[in-house]
Order: C-alpha cells, then structure tokens, then sequence
C-alpha cells in the first residue's frame, strides 16, 4: 500500500517465496466471458491493473522483463525465486547492474536449509557469486528486523539489489530493531564475556543471514570458558566496503582474532575474516537442521573452531 507502483511476482513459487501481496490482484488478460470463476490464487479480478505477476518457471525471462520495467519507469518492479536459481537468471542480473537499473531480485531458499530437496536445490556458491558482480548489493539479513531494514535500503538506495532470505524459520534477534548499522553493511550485535584489559574481545564471530543466531549461541558457549567474544551481523558486503577505514577497524579490529560463519563456500572470506565455518561442498538430502548440523553450521561446531583458531594463534 505504501508504493502503489511496486509490481512484481515469483517464478511459479509464490507459496513458497511468500512475495504475493495480497488483495493485489493478478496482472493478466482480463478474463474472457464466461470464465469469470478464474481468479488468482492470492484472490482479486484479473486484469491489467493487477501487482502480482505470474512469471511462470522462467528466471531469465523474469528477470529480464524485471529490467525492462525498470529501464521504462513507472514502476518498481521484482522477481522472486529460490537462490540457487539465480544462475539462470545470471545474465539479467549482470546487466542490471551494469546497467544501474533498479531492479530487485528476491531469493529465498538460500542455504542447505533448504533440506529434503537435496544439493540440487542446496546453494552453496550462489552467494559469494553474485558479490562477485560489480554495482550490485546484496544483501543477506539474519532476521525480520534486518530483513525490513534490507528492503528499505533496497527501495532508497540505487542500482539493483539482491535479498538473500532464508527458507526456515530464524528467531528474531535483541539488538536488530533500527540499528543504524544495518545501512552500513555490518555492526557490533553483541559482545558477551568477562572484561579484558583493554575494550578489545578475545574473539569476534562474524555471521550473515541465518548464521547470526548461531554466531551468537557460540558467543554464549565460549563466555562461559571465560572469553569475551564479540558477535558481528554483516548482511551486506558491499556497504560494509563503503565506509571508512576506521568504521570497519572498530567492527573488526584487526589485532583480534575473527572467525567468519556462512552456510556457503569459504571463498571470498579472507577479506574479513582469519577462518571461516563454511560449506566448500555440495550438500546433502536431509532435513534442513540435519544438514547444517552435519556439515558444521552449528553453536557447538562453532565454538569448537573458535578454540582451535584461538589455540593456533597462541602457538
């Protein structure tokens, strides 16, 4: 309601991306007489007035058509699919950017999360990939206070932009509610654990999207052995690289050991970070916490490497 120009829809998985606006109507031809009982499935008459487009199971094209809207004006248009899809849209992505179109690209699924369905629907490179495309921002929140956050930087700010949103439920985090820090691409979350000598923490575990949570039970874990661990969201690489050097050193100062948690390839996270809990694999078929807990994207896990990275450090 509050941009009557946004316009925009999923590849044939509206219930399960859950970008439908509802009461929006259906952008489609208007129905032919005598088929008045076909309707949308988010409700509404169709016609050409509709929001919601059906783009059907063709992410180039979406994407591309996303473009075109935006290169037109008008409107402000998405497209919605699962991430690990995104390499079939790769091509319109780039141009957007190159471009400076704005577009948005939703994603959702973005993890082995994604469970039952297997590697094939499991992305694990896709994220570090598409940080690899100039002009482009994406951004990967950790929770719905960051993801609301996500989408006001997506409206204001320019060029194309790409959400990176889990598929599982996440907790809601204490300390993410219109944090200013959210627009500069990482902030200090918490920091737990007896005081040092100095304000700097023994350790910092940087996390993005559904890593967060983790990152912050592990920050728990080691408190208790006696380490003061300071817990960083990053849900956006790119902003994060737009401030000054000495925003970024009082996020992660440099003298502090800093373990980095994603549930995708390690590649990439040597710019932020001495080690990473990562995914350099395919994933597996089993239930999404199964998977993560299997393949290390656990508290525990990760308070294991924190000790081996703290342990390494000391030698």
């Amino acid at each position: 309601p509050t941009i009557p120009t946004f316009i925009g829809g999923s590849a044939d998985l509206n219930p399960s991306t859950n970008t439908g606006m509802k009461g929006g109507g259906d952008f489609q031809a208007p129905v032919a007489p005598g088929s008045e009982e076909i309707q949308g499935e988010l409700g509404g008459d169709w016609g050409y007035d509709g929001r919601n487009i059906h783009w059907g199971i063709r992410e180039h094209a979406m994407g591309s058509a996303v473009n075109g809207m935006a290169a037109h004006g008008g409107v402000f248009p998405f497209s919605a699919t699962f991430l690990v899809f995104s390499d079939y849209m790769r091509a319109p992505i780039r141009l957007a950017a190159l471009s400076g179109y704005k577009s948005i690209f939703v994603f959702t699924h973005d993890s082995i999360a994604v469970g039952e369905d297997g590697p094939t629907h499991e992305p694990v490179e896709q994220v570090m990939s598409l940080r690899l495309i100039p002009g482009l921002n994406v951004i990967r929140p950790a929770d719905a206070n960051e993801t609301a956050q996500a989408w006001v930087l997506a409206v204001q700010g320019p060029g194309p932009t790409a959400l990176i949103l889990s598929r599982q439920n996440l907790p809601v985090l204490e300390g993410t509610a219109g944090n200013a820090g959210v627009s500069r691409g990482a902030y200090v979350l918490d920091e737990v654990g007896p005081a040092g000598d100095d304000d700097l923490p023994d350790l910092t575990l940087v996390g993005t999207g559904s890593e967060v949570w983790v990152c912050l039970d592990a920050a728990r874990t080691l408190a208790d052995d006696g380490l003061r661990v300071r817990v960083v969201s990053m849900p956006c690489w790119e902003d994060f690289d737009e401030q000054d050097e000495a925003y970024q050193a009082e996020v992660l100062p440099g003298a502090v050991p800093t373990l980095a948690v994603e549930a995708g390839v390690s590649f990439g996270w040597d710019r932020w970070a001495d080690e990473t809990v990562a995914i350099d694999r395919f994933g597996a078929s089993a239930p999404g916490d199964v998977a993560l807990r299997e393949l290390g994207i656990s508290p525990s896990h990760v308070a294991e490497r924190a000790h081996a990275l703290l342990a390494e450090i000391d030698r």
